[in-house]
């Protein structure tokens, strides 16, 4: 009979062996990212870019953009923290420019001192702490090229937005505000003029998947937020783009909705193959 230490042995080296093929593959794509080796496009049609949701959604964006003749669409992400995610934006946003030569305008909101304290069961208290992922605005400020930062609390930054940046409008969303209370109020900034949105807006929200620990749910958190965002909203809906689901290669493929302002000026304008025949 083989005794703990032996089987640990065994596990870890069946799972050594397991992770080498993936292992190796995961380094010749950070490799392929990092030299920036092939087009934009072929990097991310491999999955090889850092962060694949962002690129996703900015990248379909532009291309909807494109169809229905804007020259320019704005992104916005919803929790800053140390500014990553909006140097990634301003990189993707420039390789994206090159090819459909559409710009891309990135804002950034943040509290700026971290999360707020959670307000009750519906922001996860047990997952998620006052003060997490707090940020050094100063540094965010100095490592941005054109990203615009927009520090303070979302119901107050919220309320003039539009009006203080009349963005060009909006195609892709990073909702990464972790909790319930904050995702419900940005949501709330899609009731504002369909003009500043294109009429399907892709999304991204992080904290839908989780582990053991977070147990996300259709009854807290960010999923809670859209399931009352859809419920409370008859023309403007947040749906899941079943073509990713059906694929489920990734994560973040279960992590995708699309925004559709079924009122908007161009929402049935056509952008299909034309002269679609069965020969």
């Amino acid at each position: 009979m083989q005794n703990n230490s032996q089987l640990n042995f065994i596990h870890k080296s069946i799972l050594s062996l397991l992770n080498i093929k993936s292992k190796m593959k995961k380094r010749l794509k950070r490799l392929i990212d990092k030299k920036k080796i092939g087009s934009f496009e072929f990097r991310m049609k491999i999955n090889a870019l850092e962060r694949m949701n962002y690129a996703y959604i900015c990248y379909n964006a532009a291309k909807l953009a494109k169809k229905l003749d804007y020259d320019r669409i704005s992104v916005i992400e919803y929790g800053v923290a140390a500014g990553r995610g909006l140097l990634v934006l301003e990189e993707y946003a420039e390789e994206i420019k090159k090819l459909l030569n559409i710009k891309i305008d990135i804002y950034g909101f943040d509290l700026g001192t971290g999360l707020p304290k959670p307000k009750d069961y519906r922001d996860l208290p047990y997952h998620w702490k006052e003060g997490f992922y707090s940020m050094n605005e100063q540094n965010v400020r100095s490592i941005l090229k054109h990203a615009n930062l927009i520090i303070g609390n979302i119901e107050s930054t919220s309320k003039d937005f539009f009006s203080k940046y009349n963005p060009a409008p909006i195609g892709a969303i990073i909702h990464d505000f972790d909790l319930y209370s904050s995702t419900k109020i940005a949501l709330s900034m899609l009731k504002a003029d369909t003009k500043f949105f294109l009429p399907r807006v892709y999304c991204y929200f992080d904290d839908t998947i989780g582990a053991e620990i977070e147990l996300y749910n259709d009854f807290t958190g960010e999923r809670l937020a859209i399931n009352e965002f859809n419920s409370q909203n008859e023309n403007i809906k947040l749906s899941a783009p079943y073509h990713l689901l059906a694929e489920a290669n990734e994560i973040w493929h279960h992590q995708i909705w699309i925004c559709h302002f079924f009122k908007h000026k161009k929402y049935n304008s056509f952008i299909s193959r034309p002269n679609q025949q069965i020969n």
